[in-house]
């Protein structure tokens, strides 16, 4: 993978700055190639938010420092994966036909269904994050490979799957398109780098959350047909709550 390509993925994918001049020229149809680096912009994200809990932690507590991890991790991110999840709730839970269903997911409106998610995402993330510190774990190796978890396992609802929508999305870029080699790729690469962060304990949760994200994939795919870019949001949330769970 190119360095403009990565420059790209971590522009697509975060809200991290990156001169136009680096990216330029780059099709839309190049960037499912950009997924092997999806570990590697989880580690960038991940270090911001372990060295700002790292940073708050002496001075306003455990508590408040995981609420200010939760909070960097959405900056820096654009909140785009919990959008996602929210937007997915809202669709999934709605107890309406598939077409319906897609159509709030689209919906810009926030419903009562993501609402909830949002709520627990956050509430169980401080949650988490607020035991492991108390339980004296390495916090910023542990929360650097919680991001990495997160976007490694989104793969699984990219490979072999189709895209839900009539048209064209976001999503669509990579839905189908990532290759088995592609896949084998990301997944390696997510797994050396949370070995060499959480070590066997990082190495286990990661399989721990490829196994939720899979079974996840299997129940949106019969839900809605197929993927969007929306439920890859939500797949990174859970995926990486799922890790952080695992720690424990």
């Amino acid at each position: 993978m190119s360095l403009r390509l990565f420059l790209a993925t971590l522009q697509f994918m975060t809200r991290i700055p990156v001169p136009e001049r680096w990216t330029q020229g780059l099709a839309l149809d190049n960037y499912e190639r950009g997924i092997i680096g999806f570990p590697f912009i989880g580690l960038i994200v991940g270090v911001i938010g372990g060295v700002i809990f790292t940073l708050l932690a002496p001075w306003c507590g455990v508590p408040l420092a995981a609420l200010g991890y939760v909070l960097a991790l959405a900056l820096v991110t654009g909140a785009f994966h919990l959008d996602g999840l929210a937007d997915t709730c809202d669709g999934v839970f709605s107890a309406r036909k598939r077409e319906q269903m897609l159509e709030i997911m689209r919906d810009s409106r926030l419903g009562t269904n993501g609402g909830l998610a949002l709520i627990f995402i956050v509430v169980a993330k401080v949650l988490v994050v607020s035991e492991l510190a108390l339980r004296d774990a390495p916090m910023l190796l542990m929360l650097t490979a919680a991001s990495v978890a997160g976007r490694t396992v989104i793969v699984l609802l990219m490979y072999r799957q189709r895209y839900a929508r009539e048209g064209n999305g976001l999503g669509n870029i990579y839905i189908g398109k990532v290759t088995g080699k592609q896949t084998l790729a990301t997944l390696a690469g997510g797994a050396i780098l949370t070995l060499l962060l959480g070590q066997g304990a990082g190495l286990l949760a990661l399989v721990i959350s490829m196994v939720v994200v899979a079974l996840l994939a299997t129940y949106l795919r019969r839900r809605l047909g197929g993927q969007t870019g929306d439920t890859l949001g939500a797949a990174a949330e859970v995926g990486e709550l799922v890790f952080l769970l695992a720690l424990l």
